[in-house]
């Protein structure tokens, strides 16, 4: 039976490096909403940001109920920030009868801020396709994050 692996973590702490273990380790499929995000638009979708990322969302949860009804396992890179996206990824794969398994990418706030600025520093240097994380942005996802309780989260990483 195929399995859905759901990575949760603010940005920078790690989840797309511990998603492709996974990915190896399980034989699975990487739905991420960055990848598309970027490989589309760049650093520029703009004001349409938002509602791009929930269309992106629409598809990828469609897609990896597809992928994972042909038996294959899927990883979810996409942060899952608030404890409402985490309550609704559980009942969409669990009216599914689609088994899942969340992963908490805990980071302590002094590595984040250096992971941060690494990233930033990658991307000036055009080393890393990723998305620049200036002070607003960090500001804006510390704001919306949640961090999850012990029992919303099956497996927690301390990375």
């Amino acid at each position: 039976m195929s399995k859905v692996f759901i990575m949760c973590g603010k940005l920078c702490s790690g989840k797309s490096t511990y998603a492709k273990r996974i990915r190896k380790a399980q034989n699975a499929v990487v739905l991420s909403i960055d990848e598309v995000m970027l490989s589309v638009f760049g650093q520029d979708a703009g004001e349409k940001h938002d509602y791009y990322v929930e269309r992106i969302k629409e598809y990828q949860y469609a897609k990896s109920v597809e992928i994972a009804e042909t038996g294959i396992n899927v990883v979810l890179d996409w942060g899952f920030w608030t404890k409402k996206e985490r309550d609704y990824a559980k009942e969409f794969y669990s009216s599914r009868n689609i088994d899942y398994e969340f992963y908490y990418l805990n980071v302590d706030p002094d590595e984040w801020n250096r992971r941060i600025q690494k990233r930033n520093q990658d991307v000036l240097n055009h080393e890393s396709d990723t998305y620049y994380v200036d002070e607003g942005l960090a500001e804006k996802f510390e704001s919306i994050f949640e961090v999850p309780t012990k029992d919303e989260i099956d497996v927690w990483v301390n990375s």
